[in-house]
């Protein structure tokens, strides 16, 4: 099993820490999970430009290879302007289809308005749909009243679903992947 982690955003640090603790959840309940953390801040990822994705290199090439050699995805995003961050569909873009298909993704998103968690059901659940992939039936979107003034998630109810998202991934993927 291995689960890799997406912090779709170039900008801000609460995407990532709700990604991160989406992943320790789901180390809890499979140790033996081999996870992974793609958090953009950290890569150069270059524009898609219709090339094929070989020709790509350097941190593009990897994230492309992170991406393809995992069996599912945690994938976060915050809101801006009511959708999701353009790096992150650049990042969708670069990959190839087919990489994706039959996999199992889960989503976070975080925000500032309460109604952006509907970027979710709107935008990125369709791509997922488009991508042929298995999309767990929840989700997590945080608030900026989720956290404190250190950036810590301290919301009771966004950590119980946290713990459920972390818990449909596991199952998702040992129901659906590894039954192949």
């Amino acid at each position: 099993m291995k689960i890799l982690g997406i912090s779709g955003t170039i900008t801000g640090s609460k995407t990532s820490i709700v990604i991160k603790k989406v992943i320790e959840e789901i180390k809890i309940l499979n140790p033996e999970a081999e996870t992974e953390i793609l958090d953009l801040k950290q890569f150069n990822v270059q524009f898609c430009d219709g090339r094929p994705p070989v020709e790509y290199t350097g941190d593009t090439k990897k994230a492309i290879n992170l991406i393809s050699s995992a069996d599912s995805y945690v994938i976060g995003t915050p809101i801006f302007q009511g959708s999701f961050t353009g790096t992150l569909k650049n990042l969708i873009d670069l990959v190839p289809p087919v990489e994706f298909k039959n996999k199992v993704m889960g989503f976070v998103a975080t925000g500032g308005n309460h109604q952006h968690y509907l970027v979710i059901e709107n935008q990125l659940k369709p791509i997922a749909s488009y991508l042929n992939a298995y999309v767990t039936p929840s989700f997590v979107f945080a608030h900026n009243e989720h956290f404190s003034a250190t950036n810590e998630i301290e919301d009771a109810e966004l950590l119980k679903k946290i713990r459920e998202l972390s818990h449909q991934i596991v199952y998702m993927h040992d129901k659906l992947i590894y039954s192949k």
